[in-house]
């Protein structure tokens, strides 16, 4: 890694093809992590229009990021077999193609399906990014470029619910869909200019390693959803547990026999690889399950407006930001573990703060939080990206990216559903001993979500304020127990990485060796 004196020179030599390979790959991967969050925005006005239940609420955003999951990881592998701008082109295609049917087709189930299909094209796009990237990079440029992707990356929840935020000031919920529709076409145009990314070896594609890994996280990932309301003991969750844990084993017996495996799993016996994996996996977990709970927070409880509670979040993006272009040679200095406890432990104490919120709260009590946790994604954020990069043969960037990919929506997916499902949980819990009070009628609005609550009462007139507050209190008991939830899972990873991350005599932003196990 070079010194920061170094970095305007290294920047001065990049051409005017990578400056727009670079470009193009960071709006692509804004537009897919933007599509993650840019739904929180709109949860409200959909659980209102659609008659969307909390959990099925939590659907509709986790169907994307659980799909996106699950087939990332071949995707990342069908782009070093077939070439990588081309799978990012046909993803951008998929994505917009998706995106719009929620246009025509507006049922909860349908929004869901919807979703899904539009995450199996995200699948195709985000590795493309990353290893048009580090293919299209010389090693001494590399590390700079990955830290630019990696923050815009880390960024593009808060820019997808600022974009959706100013759509929904104008419109409805639906122009969120038209805005992911256009802005997929036109990316996927523009695409079609940067120069094409292929290995010279054209390994085939382990599509048996690739259907059993899917399998694992999509089991695993459910089981996470529906333990919060279920329990352990419950069969449908202990059945997809067990399916999730042997399809995983069942990948590892794969790819070890395997002579062209989708993914040399011994790469996670190295220190960095394995560190970063896990690190990034943690950083989108709380992302993405804060954020569930932020957004609704902001306009439910603060009584902002969708564009007001966007721009309430913005201001996380410029320490994250700035502090991800110059993580990575911070890390070269002080070694990537102590940028990642570092970081989590920051991300664990924003958390503790979020979760005393109340109902009295003002905006000033979450911009703190906010910044903190902001300021602890900048600093384990990037190093963690070039960790993965840095442990994996060149000829299998594409992968690595993959990997990188995988690890932030497993992350993503788990974080939604462990945040949704403890407040949704939560919510339930505190809001039974009113319902019996209430007309029939209304006791399945106000069980389902705050929002549908909040339109009983509405409707209502004064005499249902307290029906009003009694389910905002709800509501934040429910969110509280999730932040700390968020809060105890990050605290534990911490404490995992500080062993299991390399320190600062290893340095990890080098050159590669290639690994003796990969072809």
């Amino acid at each position: 890694m070079t010194a920061p004196g170094t970095d305007t020179v290294e920047i001065a030599r990049w051409t005017r093809a990578q400056w727009w390979m670079l470009t193009v790959s960071c709006l692509a991967v804004a537009l897919v992590v933007a599509a993650m969050a840019a739904l929180y925005s709109a949860l409200p006005q959909i659980a209102v229009a659609t008659g969307a239940t909390q959990a099925q609420l939590t659907w509709i955003v986790d169907g994307y990021t659980l799909v996106l999951a699950c087939l990332v990881l071949p995707a990342g592998a069908i782009g070093d077999r077939y070439g990588r701008r081309g799978v990012l082109v046909a993803g951008l295609a998929v994505f917009a193609a998706a995106s719009a049917l929620p246009l025509l087709l507006s049922d909860p189930a349908w929004l869901i399906a919807a979703r899904a299909l539009a995450g199996a094209g995200a699948a195709l796009v985000m590795p493309s990014t990353l290893s048009i990237l580090t293919a299209g990079f010389p090693p001494t440029h590399r590390g700079r470029a990955v830290g630019v992707w990696a923050g815009v990356a880390g960024s593009g929840a808060v820019l997808g619910i600022l974009g959706a935020g100013l759509l929904l000031e104008q419109w409805s919920w639906l122009s969120v869909f038209v805005g992911l529709t256009v802005a997929g076409a036109v990316l996927a145009g523009l695409a079609c200019t940067i120069a094409e990314s292929r290995q010279r070896e054209h390994p085939p594609v382990d599509w048996v390693g690739a259907g059993a890994v899917a399998v694992a996280i999509a089991a695993i990932v459910f089981a996470a959803v529906e333990v919060p309301a279920r329990g352990w003991t419950d069969p449908l969750v202990a059945a997809t547990a067990g399916l999730g844990v042997a399809a995983a084993v069942a990948f590892v017996v794969v790819e070890l026999r395997s002579a062209a495996p989708l993914l040399d799993v011994r790469l996670f016996a190295r220190r960095g690889f394995g560190a970063g994996s896990l690190s990034v996996t943690i950083q989108f977990l709380v992302t993405f399950g804060v954020f569930l709970l932020l957004v609704q927070y902001l306009q439910l409880i603060l009584g902002y407006g969708p564009l007001a509670s966007a721009l309430a979040l913005a201001p996380m993006v410029v320490p994250l930001v700035v502090i991800s272009v110059i993580a990575p040679w911070l890390s070269g200095q002080v070694g990537l573990r102590a940028m990642t406890v570092t970081g989590l432990l920051t991300i664990a104490a924003a958390l503790v703060l979020v979760s005393r919120l109340t109902l009295a709260a003002h905006y000033l009590d979450l911009l703190w939080p906010l910044l903190i946790m902001s300021a602890g994604l900048g600093l384990c954020t990037a190093p963690a990206t070039y960790a993965i990069v840095a442990d994996t043969p060149e000829a299998k960037h594409g992968v690595a990216a993959a990997v990188n990919d995988a690890a932030r929506e497993i992350g993503a997916a788990i974080g939604i559903a462990v945040a949704g499902s403890v407040l949704a949980a939560g919510y339930s819990h505190h809001i039974a001993p009113a319902l019996p009070r209430l007309p029939e009628p209304a006791r399945g609005p106000v069980a389902d979500s705050l929002a549908a609550a909040l339109q009983v009462a509405d409707q209502a007139g004064p005499a249902a304020a307290p029906l009003a507050e009694f389910a905002k209190a709800a509501f934040v008991h429910g969110s509280g127990q999730a932040a700390l939830t968020l809060a105890a899972l990050t605290t534990i990873g911490a404490i995992v990485l500080a062993f299991l991350a390399p320190g600062p005599t290893t340095r990890r932003f080098r050159t590669p060796r290639p690994h003796p196990s990969i072809p």
